[in-house]
């Protein structure tokens, strides 16, 4: 009988190894919708393998949609080596089907967990559908992997939200919720995307206050890297963060009407604007930096070369070359 995979270092095992920079760093990619995609994703993440990223993490589609890819793209990314990160949600899956897919990630030998509710498909902003021999959410799926024994391997962890999730009716509640999950059995939060210091610090105190067990686990900032202000304001639709004014103002006047024509200068001012998010950040003692990168990698590059912890974007003898 060939052996079973083993586990992963854990997420919180690479934020505990020593870092190329002040801090360690690590990245998200999306499973890539045809064969170029993805070899441009692979590219990116052999670039950040060789910038030091203490882990990626590979998100996964609204009802399954990009199941399979995930899995595979998550393998692949694993043997860069990097310590990869799979997202699951509940969306369109029953219970047998979640503990398949489950099986599927322990067999590859991807032990990290990112568990997440997630997103109806088609309208990420509709209405919210348990699925028939589902579960409703995600702290029932926590549940589930802690009480079941060949299981045991995974550590998890959540998503939480700065400004609070857009279906939360107040931040007390979304608190409550966010609780929920890390009572259960999850080990550490990642944000979504937010572009003021002040939520996550709110979020960060208001856990610890609440619980001082759970609530003091390590809850890693999510960034953005605006490149793009048509980009930036789909993001902040779907996710519900909200674009502070005086920075959608400053995008604006970079447009000039014409964003294509301009795009330097607003790309300028999106990675300074990210660099002192992540300077702020990292006076405040965050855990780490995680980069939401749409499977590029030169501007979260940018980024951690603005901060110290990477080379210039260039011709040099980094990865990061080619215009990926």
């Amino acid at each position: 009988m060939p052996l079973s995979p083993g586990r992963q270092v854990t997420i919180r095992q690479a934020l505990s190894m020593p870092s190329a920079g002040s801090i360690p760093f690590s990245v998200e990619f999306m499973p890539p919708r045809d064969d170029a995609a993805e070899e441009r994703l692979l590219r990116a993440a052999e670039a950040f393998h060789d910038l030091g990223a203490s882990f990626a993490s590979v998100t996964y589609g609204a009802g399954g949609s990009s199941r399979d890819r995930t899995l595979r793209i998550a393998q692949r990314v694993s043997k860069q080596p990097l310590t990869t990160l799979v997202h699951l949600t509940l969306v369109e899956h029953t219970v047998d089907e979640l503990r398949e897919i489950l099986r599927s990630y322990l067999s590859a030998g991807l032990t990290n967990l990112l568990v997440l509710r997630g997103d109806p498909p088609g309208d990420p902003l509709g209405p919210w559908m348990e699925t028939e021999g589902g579960l409703h959410y995600a702290s029932e799926l926590i549940e589930l992997i802690k009480a079941e024994s060949e299981f045991e391997k995974f550590e998890i962890g959540i998503a939480s939200f700065p400004e609070g999730h857009y279906r939360s009716p107040d931040l007390d509640h979304d608190t409550q919720y966010t609780l929920a999950k890390l009572r259960a059995g999850a080990e550490y939060s990642i944000t979504q995307m937010f572009f003021d210091i002040e939520h996550y610090l709110r979020l960060r105190d208001r856990l610890a206050e609440a619980d001082p067990v759970h609530g003091v686990k390590p809850i890693i900032p999510g960034l953005m890297p605006i490149t793009s202000l048509r980009s930036v304001r789909r993001q902040v639709e779907l996710s519900g963060a909200q674009l502070p004014s005086d920075l959608e103002e400053r995008l604006i006047k970079a447009a000039d009407g014409d964003e294509q024509a301009n795009k330097d200068e607003i790309r300028k001012i999106g990675i300074e604007f990210s660099t002192n998010m992540a300077e702020r950040l990292i006076a405040e003692g965050v855990p780490g930096l995680h980069f939401m990168t749409m499977n590029f990698a030169r501007a979260s590059q940018e980024v951690l070369h603005n901060l110290g912890m990477a080379p210039a974007w260039g011709t040099g003898q980094d990865m990061l070359r080619g215009g990926f």
